[in-house]
This record gives structure tokens, C-alpha cells and sequence, in this order.
């Protein structure tokens, strides 16, 4: 909500689809996807590895938190890996829930300018299924 009474922008809802093209997972700035503890070992689990592998090789920690690694030249998360000219998410199925409530963040939805730069990046972004507000409300609070 803005200023306590007043709706946000959105209060008609958004359209959105993912295209699966990876560019919301991709440099060239660098970012932080976060990962719980309980996502952690869904995605060792996953992966078939190890918390401990999964933590060594794909994981480093900010402070008190954990995120994935990213490529060090393009700044890719580094489950997003190129196959038949297309990026893809080999975690897709188990992606951290900041990942699921992508474009839907508090940043993207702060005004109607930051969701139409949020769609010069993100070609699934004005497309696809209307999402109510409800709906959007519900998916940006698990993040």
C-alpha cells in the first residue's frame, strides 16, 4: 500500500508470462538470489549432491545470508546455463523463492515506470496472464 488508505498502481492487476529466456537471471550487474536453509536442501536434494557440495560449489554467504553464485564474467546465476542457442535454469523446478516471485518484487511494482524498465528487460513482463492484485499481493509477500 502507499501512504496507509491510497491503492497501489497496480490495484487492476498485471499481465505476466515467462518466456523462459534467462534474462531476468543474467548480467551484466551483479545481484544476489538468495537462498533459505529448507530451499538449500531442496535444491542439494535436487541436484543430487549434498548440502555441504551445494554450499562449497554454488553458495557463498553475505553477512547472515546465503546466495548463489554467479559467473564471474557475465554475472549469470550460475544454474543458468546456455543449451540450443537458449539460456535455461537447470534449477527451474526448484528455483529459490525470490526466483518464483520474479517480476513481481517491491522494486518492479513501485511505480508504473519502474515495471515498464522492469519489461525493457523482461520480455514476459505486459504479456500473457493477468495476475489480479490479490494474486500479486500474495506472491510478493512469500518472497
Amino acid at each position: 500500500m502507499i501512504d496507509g488508505d491510497s491503492m497501489p498502481w497496480y490495484v487492476g492487476g498485471l499481465h505476466f508470462e515467462c518466456v523462459q529466456c534467462g534474462r531476468c537471471c543474467s548480467g551484466p550487474a551483479e545481484g544476489y538470489i538468495w537462498v533459505s536453509r529448507p530451499e538449500t536442501q531442496i535444491i542439494a536434494d535436487f541436484l543430487k549432491m549434498t548440502v555441504g557440495q551445494l554450499r562449497q560449489e554454488c553458495l557463498r554467504r553475505v553477512g547472515l545470508r546465503t546466495t548463489v553464485i554467479e559467473h564471474p564474467g557475465t554475472k549469470d546465476c550460475i544454474f543458468l546455463q546456455e543449451s540450443t542457442d537458449q539460456k535455461r535454469c537447470t534449477i527451474y523446478a526448484v528455483r529459490p523463492s525470490q526466483c518464483r516471485s520474479w517480476p513481481f518484487w517491491p522494486s518492479n511494482l513501485a511505480s508504473p515506470n519502474a515495471w515498464n524498465q522492469a519489461a525493457q528487460k523482461c520480455s514476459g513482463i505486459n504479456r500473457g496472464k493477468h495476475y489480479s492484485f490479490e494474486e500479486i499481493e500474495r506472491i510478493r509477500k512469500k518472497k
